[in-house]
This record gives C-alpha cells, structure tokens and sequence, in this order.
C-alpha cells in the first residue's frame, strides 16, 4: 500500500529545475550555433548540409537514431500504455533484433549498391517517376499530420508540472528546434541527438531508481503488478481485434517498424551519412541494443508507476485527466522533492521530442525541395539556394507544428494516435519497398495501382474505426485499478479493488474496423501485394533479363537470371572492395580480371 499519494504539492516546479530545463534548450542552440557559423564553412555543399559530407561517425549516427525513434510521444504514452494494459508492448523490444536483421541484409545494401541519399529515389529507378511521385507525396502528408505532435507532447508533461500555459512552452521549444536545425544542418541534428540521448537515459534511469526504492525493491514492484495483472506478456489469443497480444506487439510491430526504421528518409539519410555500408551495418546494430535498453527501460517506468498506486488510482480520483498525463505526475511526486530532479525529467521529454523534430524537419526539407521545388528551376539552383531554401521550408513547417499544437490538444489517447496516423501510408510504404526489393517480375502498374489501393483501404478501415469509437461500437477498455486506499488520504471512493470497466462482448461479430491499430500497417503492406501481383502480370511482368541486380535485395538474387546476377560483378564498387578506403581503385588479381573481361562479354552480348 503506498504511504502518500502526493509527496509535492502540484505546480512547484523550483528554480533549479527551470535552470536545468534552460541549460538543455541552450546546450541544442548552442550546437546549432557552433555548425551553422563557426563549422559552417564546412557546410558548403548541400550535401554536407543534408549527409554531412557522409563522414560522419558510426556512434553519434546510432544515438542519434534512437533518440529520434523514441520520440517524446514514447517516452509518455509507453509507461501509460504498461500502466493501463499490461507488458504486452514490451515484446517490440526483443522484436527489434529481427526488425534489424531484415533492414540490414534487404534494404541497406540496395540503398548503398544504387547510392541512394532519397529513399524514395529508389523507385523512380525500379518503377517509374509516378510511383515515386505517389508515395513522396504520402510521405510528406504524413510527416505533416504527425509531426506536431512530437513536440506538443512535451508541452504538455511541462504543462502538468508547472501550470504554464501549454501553447507558450510549445512556442518557445519550437522556435529553439528550428533555429538549430536551420543552422547546423544534419550535423548539428545529429550531436543534438547525441547530447539529448544521454539526458534521456540518465533520467529515465533516475525516475525509475528512486521509484523502485520508495515503493520497496524490485520485488515490491513486481508483486505489485502481478497482483494488478500487468505482467502478462504472452497473450496468445489469435483475436486480431484485441488491443495487444504477443502476435498484435511481434507481428504487427515488425511491419510498423520496419518500414518506420528502414524506410523513413529521416532514418535512411543517417545510414548514407557514415563513409560505408559496413558502418551503416554497425550503426543500426548499435542503435537495436539501444532501443532495447531505453524502451525496456520505458516499459519497466510504467509498471513502477503502476506499482506506486497500486491501490490508489490518481485518474479515478481526478488527480490526473488521462493516462498520457501520468508520467510527470508521478515524476513531480516520486523525485519533486529533489532539487533539479523534475527539470531532468522535462528535459528528458523535450530531448525525446526535439530530437525526433528536428530529424523529420530537416529530412522533410530536403524531400521537398528536390521533389517539388527544384523540377520547377524557379531560380538558379546552386547549393547556395538550395541550402537557404531548405532553411526557408524548416522555418516554415516549424511554425505551422506551433499552430497544429491547437489541434493536438483536442486528441485522446497517444500511442494509439499515432500509430493510426503512421498507418495511414505506413502499410503501403513497406509494401511498394518490398515488392521492388523481393519480387523481380513486379512492374510500374502493379507498384502505382497496389500502393494506391493500400493507402485507400487503410485509410477506410481507420475511418470506419473512428466513427465506430464515436459512436461507442469500438472501446479498448483498460485494465482494472483499485481506489481501496484512497480513503486514506481523504478522497471519498466507495469503488472495490480492481474495480475496471466491463469488456467488450466476445460474442461480438467480426468487423474489419474493430481490428487492433497495430495491425493497420500490416493490412497495409499485404494489400499492395495482393494487388501488384495480379496486375503485374495482366499488364506484363517486368523483363528479368532487362532488370538491374543491383536493384534487387541480395536475398532474393537466386530468382534472377544467372547471366544477370553474374554481370553484377561488373557493378561492384570499390566501397565493397576496400570498406575501410572506400575511395581507392579496386585492383584485379590477374585471375580475378580475366574473370572480369569474360564477364564483360557476357554483359556486351546481353545488352
């Protein structure tokens, strides 16, 4: 039973803690600063503006992508998603060694073999001009719709902890991301990253620990749980309407992290910035091990929480108005009393928030700019204006997350939301990469009219679920908590322990809007292989002896003709030759040339 439901009284956020929160905001501005003017004549080109002269260091490059996965929409929602449904989640941590090993050996080699810096490049070159058009633009919408929420979350656990206006702080944090990420360009993005990375361990590490021990030890905590039924996490329910089961958090997740990892031009022009795939490959193991830490870490935060009012509810008794808001309630009781402590935790969500932003904008700028500015040649494009337009469109996406912060207050639930949003175009995302990857015969036709029908018929079942969860047809009711305690510190409950909403009736007919939302990028990806299949072949596969190796996965070579795949030879760059010089001539041994030559007839014959 836990002694005392508030052990600091709301809105006493000390001056240590703003100073805290102050020095976090100075140290991004002032990285910002010291790349934009002071390394700036380093940033001539653009892209060392947008790749970093792709010199960049493997380890800064691994922190930097997982503090800008694990946004600050994690850092919230997750220890609120544990506390009102359990662990399910925490299988997408061991998850992610498989969501590495699939990135690594089937998609980074293509990105390397075709020196791709867009992503989306990619299918220009394996389709057609259309197909990429379509999804850039699905992927700029997207970014779009989900961005201002990366940043307004924050603003909101600041909000909670100190009572200031939630608009003013979301303005101010903003503007602070924006003048950095304009200046610095991808290197000012990245070491921000690696300086908000560790505030983000250091004091999730913190809460957790102070937690633990007041409560009574890990085995308190877990005892706890186990009483509240949070510790399931090998549901093996084949129900795929059910919120979270091991297939919901493995499956599910695989597709929305693949494709959110693998193939986010945010995520992807980190890989190209390092001198080799080699490094790249280092990089992404590096950041699995840390995702699996920080989001363990996440996971474990909420069960503590859980653990802290085991037997008191602070939603049931209006202390907090949703789960997403529990985090700095808990954090302003557990560790307000700690002099600095609440302004780490802050500054521990903003990082998470910051970092994540300032990706998305400056990978956004430069989609933007090639795809729809440049084609245009409005003006004489030199890497002068293209930086200082790339500058222009981060000033001007920054603002409008500062507006959209109107809107993102009116949401429910977090994670939920977000991943619905990602879903939208998620799906067809990894679906149209995967087909161009691993299935050889697939053609334009089948690409454009398969990803078109899968952004569609997400976007109708999410839409169907919306207006089911209006109308009360759609819930995911949370677990059960208890208030038997709460009399003890004056609040009037009468509720029994572990008294929860009624679930759902499994009798219930199967809807296809009544699917878990993780499951809507999956749906997504299966539906372009559904279609591009069949209208590949009616409209005429690709001509395989026509089809370049180097566009295809290595795993999936052995489908190709052996004329074709032997010609690869030829393709090899140095890169692959020498990683550790990538720049040097590959020099033949005297069999190796012949082999060459012999191959080169081959080629001539074939073209």
């Amino acid at each position: 039973m836990v002694k005392q439901i508030t052990e600091n009284p709301y809105g006493q956020f000390t001056t240590e803690d703003y100073t805290v929160f102050v020095f976090m905001l100075s140290v991004s501005a002032g990285i910002g600063i010291y790349f934009g003017f002071f390394e700036g004549k380093k940033n001539k080109t653009t892209e060392d503006y947008l790749f970093g002269g792709r010199k960049m260091k493997v380890f800064p490059i691994a922190v930097s992508l997982i503090a800008s996965q694990l946004s600050g929409v994690s850092i919230m929602s997750v220890p609120a998603e544990m506390y009102s449904y359990g662990a399910q989640y925490w299988i997408i941590a061991p998850t992610m060694f498989i969501i590495t090993m699939i990135i690594n050996y089937i998609f980074v080699p293509v990105f390397y073999n075709n020196q791709i810096t867009n992503c989306y490049q990619y299918l220009e070159d394996r389709f057609s001009p259309a197909v990429k058009k379509f999804v850039t633009f699905t992927y700029v919408l997207n970014i779009y719709l989900i961005m201002p929420i990366f940043i307004f979350i924050p603003s909101l656990a600041f909000a909670q902890v100190t009572g200031t206006n939630i608009h003013l702080i979301n303005g101010i944090v903003c503007c602070v991301c924006i003048f950095y990420t304009m200046l610095g360009g991808i290197k000012a993005v990245v070491w921000t990253d690696v300086v908000q990375g560790l505030i983000m361990f250091a004091s999730c590490f913190l809460v957790v620990t102070v937690g633990v021990i007041k409560i009574g030890g890990f085995g308190e905590v877990f005892t706890r749980a186990a009483a509240g039924n949070r510790l399931e996490i090998f549901d093996m329910t084949f129900d795929a309407t059910t919120r979270q089961t091991f297939w919901t958090s493995s499956i599910g997740n695989v597709f929305l992290w693949t494709g959110y990892l693998g193939l986010n031009q945010s995520c992807v022009q980190r890989m190209v910035a390092v001198p080799s795939l080699r490094h790249a490959r280092t990089a992404l193991w590096i950041f699995c091990v840390g995702f699996i830490i920080i989001t363990s870490l996440n996971c474990f935060t909420g069960i503590v929480i859980f653990a802290k009012y085991f037997d008191c509810d602070p939603i049931k008794v209006n202390l907090v108005q949703k789960a997403d808001k529990l985090l700095p309630f808990y954090v302003q009781d557990v560790v307000g009393n700690l002099k600095g402590m609440p302004g780490v935790f802050i500054s521990c969500v903003f990082s998470a928030g910051l970092s994540t932003m300032s990706a998305n904008l400056n990978s956004l700028a430069g989609i933007i700019y090639e795809d729809y500015i440049r084609p245009f040649k409005l003006f004489k494009h030199t890497d002068a204006s293209a930086k200082n337009s790339m500058k222009v469109l981060i000033f001007i996406s920054g603002l409008y997350c500062i507006v959209m912060g109107l809107v993102v207050e009116q949401f429910g639930h977090i994670l939920q939301m977000v991943v619905t949003i990602a879903s939208v175009t998620q799906g067809a995302v990894m679906g149209i990469f995967c087909l161009g990857m691993l299935w050889p015969w697939a053609n334009k036709h089948g690409a454009l009219w398969g990803s078109a029908v899968s952004v569609i018929g997400v976007s109708w079942i999410i839409t169907g679920a919306q207006f089911a969860i209006k109308n009360g047809d759609l819930s995911y009711p949370p677990l059960p908590t208890s208030v038997e305690g709460c009399s003890e510190y004056g609040f009037n409950v009468t509720q029994s322990v572990f008294n929860g909403p009624i679930t759902d009736d499994p009798s219930d007919e199967f809807s296809i809007y009544k699917i878990s939302f993780v499951w809507y990028s999956t749906v997504g990806t299966f539906l372009v292989f559904l279609v591009a299949i069949p209208v590949s072949y009616m409209t005429g596969s690709q001509d395989l002896s026509k089809m370049q190796p180097k566009l295809i996965s290595p795993v999936v070579h052995w489908m190709l003709p052996k004329e074709v795949t032997n010609s690869e030879l030829i393709l090899k760059t140095s890169d692959e030759k020498n990683e550790d010089d990538h720049m040097k001539e590959w020099v033949f041994t005297p069999a190796e040339e012949q082999k060459r030559k012999e191959l080169l007839d081959v080629n001539e014959h074939i073209l």
